[in-house]
């Protein structure tokens, strides 16, 4: 019942054939728009940023080629615009890839005659990086061809310089088949019949000295054989000797070199103490050795010594009396030395 009442109170709303017919269009033409720009490279829905370059040959390049970095596809070119003086053309590039490309980064045309020509974007090692709606550096591209010819000019001009050198080599040839040349090839050829001649000799020289038999080589081989064979009949020996040289190394290494060494050096320094003792005069043998007080008396000694000895030869009977009356010896004593001892080793009294 609600639903007749109100069939009955609204009106039906009508759309005319012209609505439709511009809603169409309008939507055909939204269409063909974004279809158009996403097939020359604009991205409909993400992220993307322009690019520019500049060349003065672009080699083929066009709308909607790609643009690669380290061989991968980060975007399109969108379009090619230039002047009428044809001198500059101005590539705009659409980078649908969310990348850094360094300020240094030089894009350059890649053609391929058997693909799509490209640009090639080699990055730089800058730390900024260039924004959007920018300029990429350029470098022109030789084009297929050249860079095969820039290949190929080394080669024939590698040619060209041993074709000089093969005409240079036939000139000295026509040269050298002269009279006098003759002459001189066979004067080198007598020089090299001498020269083999002097090979055999030395040949033969050195098959006697290689003689197993008679050669210098096998005696020596010979007397070395020997030398080895008595090295290894006295094997025991030398190893008693180097057993033995082991034993005294142990017993000199087992040695206290060191507390030697100390006991020497305090006999030394005790020596040395006696030394000084004996040059100074603080002991009893400094004294003998270094006052001469005992010298003099000892000296003293002596000449008293002598002049008794000269005394009792010269008057005997002043010490020995055999008188019977009791006969006193009334000499003079000696008070000087006689004449055969003046030369006596001591020292005149005064």
């Amino acid at each position: 019942m609600l639903q007749d009442h109100f069939k009955t109170r609204l009106p039906k709303m009508k759309i005319s054939n012209e609505t439709k017919v511009g809603t169409i269009t309008a939507v055909a033409i939204t269409l063909l728009v974004l279809g158009f720009n996403f097939l020359k490279g604009k991205t409909l829905f993400g992220h993307s940023r322009t690019l520019y370059a500049k060349y003065t040959n672009v080699q083929g390049l066009a709308n909607s080629n790609p643009v690669m970095i380290n061989g991968l596809q980060v975007g399109t070119v969108f379009s090619i615009t230039t002047d009428k003086n044809m001198k500059v053309i101005l590539v705009d590039m659409n980078i649908t890839k969310d990348v850094n490309i360094p300020t240094n980064s030089i894009a350059y045309i890649k053609p391929n005659p058997l693909g799509t020509t490209s640009i090639e974007i080699r990055l730089g090692d800058a730390n900024s990086y260039i924004p959007k709606n920018d300029t990429v550096a350029t470098e022109a591209s030789a084009g297929i061809f050249t860079e095969a010819m820039q290949k190929i000019n080394p080669v024939l001009a590698q040619v060209t310089h041993a074709v000089g050198s093969i005409d240079s080599v036939l000139g000295n040839i026509s040269r050298v088949i002269d009279p006098d040349a003759k002459n001189n090839i066979q004067s080198t050829l007598l020089n090299l019949n001498k020269v083999t001649a002097n090979l055999i000799e030395s040949s033969a020289s050195l098959n006697t000295l290689l003689n197993t038999q008679t050669g210098a080589l096998a005696k020596t081989m010979t007397n070395l054989s020997s030398f080895t064979d008595n090295l290894a009949k006295n094997n025991d020996k030398i190893t008693q000797v180097m057993s033995n040289l082991d034993k005294t190394t142990a017993n000199l290494s087992k040695l206290d070199l060191e507390k030697t060494l100390n006991v020497l050096n305090g006999t030394i320094a005790d020596l040395k103490g006696s030394i000084s003792k004996l040059n100074g005069t603080s002991g009893t043998a400094g004294l003998l050795l270094n006052d001469t007080k005992l010298y003099n008396n000892l000296t003293a000694t002596a000449n008293k010594l002598n002049l008794l000895l000269d005394d009792l030869k010269t008057n005997p009977k002043r010490y020995i009396s055999f008188s019977v009356f009791g006969k006193k010896y009334k000499g003079t004593e000696l008070t000087v030395p006689l004449p055969d001892t003046v030369n006596a080793p001591y020292i005149k009294q005064k």
